[in-house]
């Protein structure tokens, strides 16, 4: 009999420890997880689910002013009242069923904030809890390095808004920053992103980054590249900021979206013998374990690819090995992933330039106006592009921008991992009229 009061403890109720303890409650185990906050973490509450609603939401100026060319009439006003208020049902709806999912797995919702006393001891709120593996699964958080960017709301801060600011500043340049600047763009504020680098989105295809440039430009936002804010003063509850540059901003709504960082201070791990890195991510082995043997974690805690399905495939694969008998590693080639912009953007694989360094490639583009803006007036183009292997043929990278590239590439996506090859692409039949054919039809590599 085991002294433990659980087999395992999960500290987190988001995407990576919700998974983990609901499966391994269905094996049988006996599991406990707590969560100071609501349920599912930043996905569910202040991530992906509201910035897509959000998203949602600013899309349909553009398609009301596309519906001119289609014959219809129409003009229109925005609540954003009405949009709050529908993002905080649907919430509050989806945390229910987060709790339902683990109470049928047989988990126990211990209601509080979990600090580790030792590699089997977990506190929560006072009460000690103990088991003999415990999880750490608490995410991350928006990050701020201070000075000018005290002044600063962060991503969190926007779904709480409960008026459309007129004026708004996003200084960064990643995912969070061009998503939420095209939607408060496309909900009518007047917008200004401010990006210390040269281009947005680093880390992505240079074709993709270029393209986006004109896409963000296209959609109002106006771009202060190669700048930092450098002064940021509050007064009467508007931001006056003082560019590097030279220029001077006013804001009612100043956003900084300038990275996350995991929440692991103040939760014990070293007292418990668990590592972080500099800054503040948990180290771990290829098992998700710790320096700790008992402490495992995984998710947006480990830094490692902070995307909610690689956060869920981390704790099946965790449930797996330790409470099914099934053991279970995550394959963490050809990621798939969107950036929610308007339109969005789209990608798996390799970019041209990675690809590159690793041998001799083909690229194919395309830039084309997707049939849709031929009539609605939109002089908007999509832009895809495939980077294919000259050594084996095999299609090494995937990349889009245009309407509807998120599900274009999900697809693509289960080509890449089955290791289709561009004469496989070639082969398959396209549908018509569709843009996704164009991924089928590209037949002459363009020059390098």
């Amino acid at each position: 009999m085991t002294t433990y009061d659980f087999d395992l403890l999960v500290i987190g109720a988001g995407s990576a420890g919700i998974r983990a303890s609901r499966i391994a409650g269905g094996f049988g185990a006996r599991v406990a997880v707590c969560e100071d906050g609501p349920l599912g973490g930043t996905c569910v509450n202040v991530g992906c689910v509201p910035k897509k609603l959000y998203v949602y939401g600013a899309s349909y100026q553009a398609d009301l002013a596309d519906a001119a060319g289609y014959g219809w009439k129409t003009s229109g006003t925005f609540d954003w009242s009405v949009l709050k208020k529908n993002k905080d049902s649907e919430i509050a709806r989806l945390n229910g069923i987060y709790g339902g999912v683990i109470s049928r797995a047989g988990v126990e919702l211990i209601r509080g904030r979990g600090v580790m006393v030792d590699p089997h001891t977990v506190a929560i709120d006072g009460k000690k809890v103990t088991a003999e593996k415990i999880v750490v699964a608490v995410g991350g958080a928006p990050y701020s390095p201070g000075g000018v960017f005290d002044a600063a709301k962060n991503s969190d801060d926007v779904f709480a808004l409960q008026t459309l600011p007129d004026r708004v500043v996003v200084a960064g340049g990643g995912y969070i920053a061009v998503e939420l600047a095209m939607v408060f763009a496309g909900l009518g504020a007047d917008v200004t992103l401010v990006h210390r680098g040269a281009q947005v989105l680093r880390g992505f295809d240079q074709d993709l980054r270029a393209h986006f440039a004109e896409v963000l430009t296209a959609r109002g936002v106006k771009t202060k590249m190669e700048t930092t804010i450098k002064r940021a003063d509050v007064r009467g509850g508007v931001t006056e900021l003082g560019l590097s540059n030279g220029e001077e901003l006013r804001a009612d709504f100043f956003l900084a979206a300038i990275g996350r960082r995991p929440k692991t201070r103040g939760l014990g791990l070293a007292e418990a013998g668990v590592e972080v890195n500099g800054k503040g991510a948990v180290q771990v082995n290829d098992d998700f374990q710790t320096s700790a043997p008992s402490v495992y974690a995984f998710g947006d805690v480990i830094s490692k690819f902070e995307l909610t399905p690689v956060a869920l495939a981390e704790g099946m694969a965790f449930a797996k090995t330790h409470f099914g008998g099934q053991p279970t590693t995550v394959d963490y080639t050809n990621i798939p992933t969107t950036v929610f912009s308007q339109p969005p953007l789209g990608t798996v694989g390799l970019s041209e330039e990675a690809a590159r360094a690793n041998g001799p490639v083909r690229v194919y583009r395309s830039v084309f106006r997707p049939m849709k803006n031929t009539m609605s007036g939109r002089q908007e183009r999509t832009l895809m592009k495939l980077v294919v292997s000259d050594v084996d043929d095999r299609v090494v990278g995937c990349h889009m921008i245009g309407p509807d590239a998120g599900e274009i590439i999900q697809g693509l996506a289960v080509a890449l991992k089955c290791g289709a090859t561009k004469a496989q692409f070639d082969s398959t039949i396209g549908i018509h009229p569709t843009a996704a054919e164009e991924f089928v039809t590209m037949r002459t590599p363009v020059a390098d």
